[in-house]
């Protein structure tokens, strides 16, 4: 049993009773009160002694007197500030850092690594003959050996230098949380929000884990730079530990690399490729850390997510994370899953400059500063929630003794296998995706995007907006997940402060007509936001897009009938080219359709036949395993389809962007016979694929100009590499990039005048794909995709191919070149 007591499923379904959300934690000064949950800042002054978790600090300009308290206050470490009585191991003392350094350093994995490298180098010289005669090979031998380990120790000592973070001076923590609380409230002018409820949850639990010596492992998800600010600030304020922060050696810049480094931050490489010193210097300073008791904060995500939704769990740093506790050389660590959700991202037009296919900026202070709105930006509020801890080690004595009951002798009940140990990662790494998304709170800027994202006008009234953002709120609760509170402001307050938010580049206004009417100005930032509460509804959105299939046929209801059958295999299908993209529910494809469609049915949007109606014990069936066909309710054919469209508005980016990755894949037939076997540079490849989304879109044969989004066609040409439909080769050299070409098996043919002909495997992928596709008012797929379209990506493929035969000629040239000086080298070593 774990100490920590497993959390319990979110309710999902529409009629499961909507549950008050704890308080919010209010914190001022040295005193703790409770206020209304997701408390948004008061809308007079009367009611301003209830305040955020990070309050406004005082400003010289307007108050030098209590600004000049306020440093006084942090620097002598009066209260709260003094960060004496922690909840954790000991941390910012004199000599932390050489302590640690030293444990790394001595740690039995990585002296070992050492021995073993230098045998092997020894080895290596051994057999070029260094060593002499057989009477001189020991002393010398001995010798060298002493002094590659020496070399390699030295290499060693200076990466963990440089690697690991510096918990040092307490005066420099004091001061780093007022700084970084200045810099954080002029940007989010509304503070840090909290639960009460979560926040004693860690409390309590970082109390045990103290006393066990358990280090607690934050996973946060990752949008903005804040993210790991806000995370800091949290528990320096809460008197917890501060745990030591994963963080890429990309912000390790001058000046303020030192101040990241001295706040909890430890640098690694992007890429280790294949340094096994660095591979296990990183294992032995995780050991290290997860020996002492020491918080860790790891990005479950990797890199920030440029999409607004979650991204495929990166394994990096979690398999080191897990080896620890596999092998034993860690007793226990507790996992803490933490959710982060903005009214506004400070990056985000930053990210949609990187999704159009603009190359990503070298990170620099500057821009650093500057995008951590030193200008007093008003970016709303940022709130922080807790997933309930749970024991690493009961995870993985679960998932075993799961396992083993299910099938006793399979390769996956072994837990030293490494099929054991890739399915284990797996599962943690999905699982706490899963707890990030069951404690997210949905901010009223997503409710404001996604409703004006799934609306088929150019606009929407004042009215029509507040009604939608209500529902949405409705259904976001009924679904399990969280909507921020506003402290009882009416909706038309909220959807006001998050239009401020929001500004006017993203959502314009027009006023001078008989109602203020709303427009989405910048779509494709705003589906950032929209991005955040699909989750919530994914289920619901594959099996509207599966029934659109029948629907955008028109005709009577009949003709829109669809059957089980070919509902469950195209959600199947669906299902399938989006399992990169999004997290779905483990019971399994039919369980889920079933729930799903028992729950449209009782929200009234559809409408469920089934095989024996005359044993039905109610008006709705508590299962589904008798549907025979699947249509539109009568009711929701009177709304003009609203709530049928709204699902369907939220996946057709994604099926139109998939969709263009298919169609892109045409235009990778090779011109002529003879060119079979050329290789296509991929990041050439993925940016043409880019520039025909863009052409398609103003031609009027793409329907959203997301669908060029460059990470969701990075996914999908993911998914291709996976299912064998595209090859591509790996470089292992920086100055030879990865290429790519299509498989032979899903080649099209070319007919007599060199026509791509519209036929074969790939041809019916993309036909499958184009059945959920959302139909223009000007464009009918079929006659169109066969020809201009297909047209169109044969002509960016074969300037693909001529850019691929100039650079191999080249290469070719300078292949000749190199093999003629090595001859010319080896002539004259010869001579000698």
């Amino acid at each position: 049993m774990s100490i920590f007591p497993r959390a319990k499923m979110s309710p999902t379904k529409a009629d499961v009773p909507v549950q008050p959300s704890a308080p919010d934690l209010d914190i001022l000064g040295d005193q703790v009160t409770l206020h209304p949950g997701g408390y948004v800042e008061p809308p007079t002054q009367d009611e301003a002694s209830e305040r955020n978790l990070v309050e406004h600090m005082a400003r010289f300009r307007e108050s030098p007197l209590d600004f000049l308290r306020e440093i006084s206050l942090h620097v002598s470490g009066t209260g709260w500030r003094a960060y004496d009585d922690v909840i954790g191991q000991p941390i910012y003392y004199p000599g932390f850092a050489d302590n640690m350094k030293a444990a790394v350093l001595r740690t039995p994995m990585l002296q070992q690594r050492i021995q073993d490298l230098a045998d092997r180098r020894l080895d290596a010289e051994e057999k070029q003959g260094l060593f002499g005669q057989d009477l001189e090979k020991t002393p010398k031998r001995s010798a060298r050996k002493e002094e590659i380990m020496t070399s390699l120790q030295e290499v060693a000592t200076s990466l963990t230098d440089g690697m690991i973070c510096k918990f040092e001076s307490k005066r420099f923590i004091r001061g780093a949380y007022y700084l970084c609380t200045q810099l954080l409230t002029r940007a989010y002018h509304q503070g840090i929000h909290v639960s009460s409820e979560e926040v004693l949850r860690l409390r309590s639990v970082a109390e045990t884990a103290a006393k066990s010596k358990h280090s607690i492992i934050f996973l946060p998800c990752h949008r903005s730079h804040v993210d790991y600010v806000s995370l800091q600030l949290i528990c320096y304020r809460l008197g917890i530990a501060l745990p030591t922060v994963v963080a890429g050696d990309n912000l390790k810049m001058p000046v303020l690399g030192a101040f990241l480094q001295n706040a909890g931050a430890m640098w690694i490489r992007r890429s280790f490729g294949n340094d096994a010193l660095y591979t296990t210097l990183v294992q032995s300073y995780i050991d290290t850390l997860l020996q002492n008791g020491l918080n860790i904060e790891c990005f479950i995500e990797g890199g920030r997510s440029r999409t607004g939704k979650l991204l495929a769990p990166k394994f990096g740093i979690l398999s080191f994370l897990l080896d620890s506790v596999l092998s034993g050389r860690v007793e226990d660590a507790i996992i803490c899953p933490v959710s982060t959700q903005y009214d506004k991202v400070i990056e985000t037009e930053s990210y949609i400059s990187e999704l159009l296919g603009q190359p990503k900026p070298q990170e620099n202070l500057r821009d650093f500063l500057s995008a951590s709105s030193v200008l007093s930006l008003k970016l709303g509020r940022v709130d922080v929630r807790f997933h309930e801890p749970w024991s690493l080690r009961s995870f993985i004595t679960e998932q075993r003794a799961r396992v083993s009951d299910v099938n006793p002798s399979s390769a996956l009940s072994d837990p030293l296998s490494r099929e054991s140990r890739v399915r284990l990662l797996r599962t943690l790494g999905y699982k706490a995706l899963s707890d990030i998304n069951a404690v997210s709170v949905v901010m009223p800027t997503a409710l404001i995007g996604t409703v004006l994202l799934t609306l088929r006008g150019r606009g929407v009234g004042k009215s029509e907006l507040v009604r939608r953002v209500e529902w949405l709120s409705d259904r976001v609760r009924a679904k399990g997940g969280r909507v921020a509170h506003f402290a009882g402001a009416p909706t038309s307050t909220i959807i006001e402060r998050g239009l401020d938010v929001l500004g006017p580049g993203l959502v314009g206004t027009i006023d001078d007509l008989p109602e203020t009417t709303y427009y989405a100005v910048d779509r494709f930032q705003l589906s950032f936001y929209r991005n955040m509460t699909i989750h919530l509804f994914i289920s619901e959105a594959l099996v509207c897009a599966a029934m659109y299939t029948k629907v955008k046929q028109g005709g009577g209801p009949e003709h829109q009938r669809i059957s089980f059958e070919e509902l469950y295999e195209q959600v199947g299908f669906l299902s399938f080219i989006f399992r990169g993209e999004f997290i779905y529910p483990t019971a399994g494809l039919l369980p889920n359709l079933n729930r799903t469609l028992i729950g449209l049915e009782s929200d009234g949007v559809v409408t469920l036949t089934r095989s024996q109606p005359e044993k039905r014990p109610g008006p709705v069936r508590t299962d589904a395993h008798d549907i025979v066909s699947v249509e539109l309710s009568s009711a929701e054919r009177k709304i003009g389809r609203e709530n049928f469209d709204f699902y369907n508005f939220l996946l057709w980016p994604f099926i139109e962007s998939t969709w263009l990755a298919a169609v892109a894949l045409m235009g990778l037939t090779p011109p002529a016979p003879r060119q079979s076997e050329i290789w296509l540079d991929v990041r050439k490849t993925q940016e043409t694929t880019q520039l025909l989304g863009k052409t398609l879109y103003h031609q009027g044969d793409l329907s959203y100009f997301e669908a060029v989004n460059k990470e969701t066609l990075k996914n999908s040409f993911q998914l291709f590499e996976e299912e064998g439909m595209i090859q591509v080769r790996k470089s292992t050299k920086n100055i030879s990039p990865s290429s790519i070409r299509l498989s032979p098996e899903w080649r099209p043919g070319r007919d007599g005048q060199g026509l791509i002909v519209p036929e074969g495997k790939l041809w019916d992928f993309i036909e499958k794909i184009a059945k959920s596709r959302r139909e223009g008012k000007n464009r009918r797929d079929g006659a169109t995709v066969s020809t201009r379209v297909i047209r169109l990506a044969d002509l960016v493929g074969k300037q693909l191919y001529e850019i691929a035969v100039v650079e191999g000629d080249a290469e070719n040239v300078e292949s000749q070149k190199r093999r003629g000086r090595r001859k010319r080298e080896g002539d004259g070593r010869a001579r000698l």
